[in-house]
């Protein structure tokens, strides 16, 4: 089992410290350190100041700040967590996720996601109702140009004629697509298209605003791997899956502390049912307190990871 943590450019930084090239690097050599498979950035472009006042989170462009965290830390692996296709043309999103690819020599997990928020896909200019086709589209072009050979395709407001996407990534036939999502929809994506699943933890109360099903326990985890190991046979496919999975007892965006015993529980638990990556945040005011942070966490969990 691995573990991505969250680079911490997703909240409110009083101190100005996590938004500079020197705060991501002390914080991507710190996760590197302490021995952490990825560091992580997730992807909001054009949230509006509602969602932001009631829980949302600002963030950097996670292409950018991922080169910058591999600039730094030399052997960390770069996650989008995730990245909402359809807010971007997918060949544009191809030529940004190999030349991450290449210039950090193969480390790039591609964690990608069809997105919730509304209003955010109409400040995009892209139509919210059309994010499950969007996203499928992108998948399907993305893994075509990721071959680096001519190709012709009418996507979903675009045509390719010709079209070459160059350079190709280094890891081939491409860096890992972890797909996100609890809905069937999503576990049929992965099936389709992923190399790994990124499930959700929220509540059933949450179903209708996020747009994807509830999943409160480790018993309803339980319940979608069944059903993803399902469709995974049905498909004839023999490879194996990664499962990234965040643990409640870290979960959410900044997160305070942790109980080691409860912790470990539940990884415990978590493996048992089938994840193989753990996805976490820890809470930091400044980036040498987020570099103590992370060695604490890595020293009470890595080394007894299954």
């Amino acid at each position: 089992m691995r573990v991505s943590v969250g680079l911490p450019i997703d909240r409110v930084d009083t101190t100005g410290q996590f938004l500079t090239a020197a705060g991501i690097s002390t914080c991507a050599q710190a996760a590197q350190r302490a021995g952490f498979h990825a560091v992580f950035a997730t992807d909001h472009p054009a949230p509006d100041a509602r969602w932001l006042r009631t829980g949302g989170h600002p963030t950097l462009d996670p292409f950018v700040a991922l080169s910058f965290a591999a600039a730094a830390a030399e052997d960390i692996c770069l996650h989008t967590n995730l990245l909402v296709l359809p807010y971007r043309n997918p060949l544009l999103t191809a030529k940004s996720v190999a030349s991450l690819d290449v210039l950090s020599k193969g480390r790039v997990i591609v964690g990608v996601g069809v997105g919730y928020l509304q209003s955010e896909y109409r400040a995009l200019g892209v139509t919210f109702s059309d994010r499950a086709a969007l996203t499928d589209d992108a998948l399907m072009t993305m893994l075509v140009a990721w071959k680096g050979e001519p190709f012709d395709h009418d996507g979903i407001g675009y045509n390719a004629r010709n079209t070459v996407v160059q350079p190709i990534p280094m890891q081939q036939p491409h860096p890992p697509l972890w797909i996100g999502g609890n809905s069937k929809r999503a576990i049929e994506r992965v099936v389709a298209y992923g190399n790994g699943w990124s499930p959700m933890p929220s509540t059933a109360a949450s179903a209708r605003y996020l747009g994807t099903p509830g999943m409160e326990s480790i018993a309803d985890f339980k319940e979608r791997m069944k059903l993803l190991r399902e469709l995974f046979a049905a498909s004839g496919r023999t490879d194996s899956l990664d499962i990234a999975v965040v643990p409640t007892t870290l979960s959410g965006f900044g997160h305070g502390g942790w109980s080691s015993d409860a912790l470990h529980d539940e990884i415990g638990q978590l493996a048992d049912a089938g994840a193989t990556v753990l996805v976490v945040n820890v809470a930091a005011a400044h980036p040498l307190e987020y570099a103590d942070r992370v060695a604490q966490l890595g020293s009470d969990i890595i080394s007894a990871l299954p």
